[in-house]
């Protein structure tokens, strides 16, 4: 199965995405994975929730060849309302998710981390929008979450990566430890939640939301405005081509 959901009898969900190769997620699959992380905090016998990945990389986004292989726009808007649904799923859970981050986290997989409690990497994980390289725009609003301001515009404008070392200098992830100690690292921590009065916990969950400065969602959804603006103008078809044809951005050599 694509996703997964594993218990303990402590209370933690674990939920695991597997699309190989790359868990470049089509747009059907954005919605699951919204359904099942919701579905684990509604259950009242979950305290916690793990988000994690197997294989090469946490998530490269969007499934951008089932955009070019799909006639109009509906691969295109069933993708960023499921990435939408996704984020948003992961932002009100009940109960705080862990996200425990292997190898690349692009794209959509930083809306995803973005809108998670707490960050766990292994010690290969780096985190990236490449989406101007793409012909599209989206998820500043998470990558602001992860770095300073004038870092995520730097990041945002070139393309560029940061290492999962330097977000734990910001202060975004929480640990960095090798791959092979980031499932038990990350239950680890979720331990330490689960053994409090749940009651309590989903209570900070929704308090902490609310006082959040940014709404994450209304933001989000903006920054999806200037993407379909620019498939509109047909500038995103070109980009997406150009990737799929040579695996490279415009412009790159």
């Amino acid at each position: 199965m694509p996703i997964t959901t594993a218990r303990t009898d402590t209370g933690i969900a674990i939920v695991t995405v597997d699309y190989p190769p790359v868990n470049a997620l089509p747009s059907a699959a954005w919605f699951d994975l919204a359904d099942v992380i919701t579905a684990a905090g509604e259950d009242p016998s979950t305290h916690v929730v793990i988000l994690r990945s197997t294989g090469r990389g946490f998530n490269a986004g969007v499934d951008i060849k089932e955009m070019q292989t799909t006639t109009g726009f509906d691969a295109l808007i069933g993708a960023n309302h499921g990435c939408a649904a996704a984020f948003s799923a992961v932002y009100d859970c009940p109960v705080p998710v862990i996200a425990a981050v292997n190898g690349f986290c692009v794209g959509g997989g930083v809306g995803l981390v973005g809108n998670a409690d707490i960050i766990v990497a292994s010690d290969d994980a780096y985190f990236g929008l490449p989406e101007v390289d793409r012909g599209a725009l989206g998820a500043a609003t998470h990558l602001a979450r992860l770095v300073p301001q004038h870092m995520m515009r730097t990041l945002y404008y070139t393309a560029q990566t940061v290492t999962a070392q330097q977000l734990l200098h910001f202060g975004s992830v929480y640990r960095v430890v090798p791959a092979d100690e980031l499932l038990s690292t990350a239950t680890e921590v979720a331990e330490q939640i689960a053994k409090k009065d749940t009651r309590v916990i989903r209570a900070a969950k929704a308090a902490i939301n609310h006082i959040d400065p940014v709404d994450v969602k209304t933001s989000y959804r903006l920054e999806q405005g200037y993407t379909f603006e620019l498939n509109l103008a047909g500038v995103s078809d070109e980009h997406r081509d150009a990737f799929v044809a040579t695996g490279k951005a415009v412009g790159d050599s």
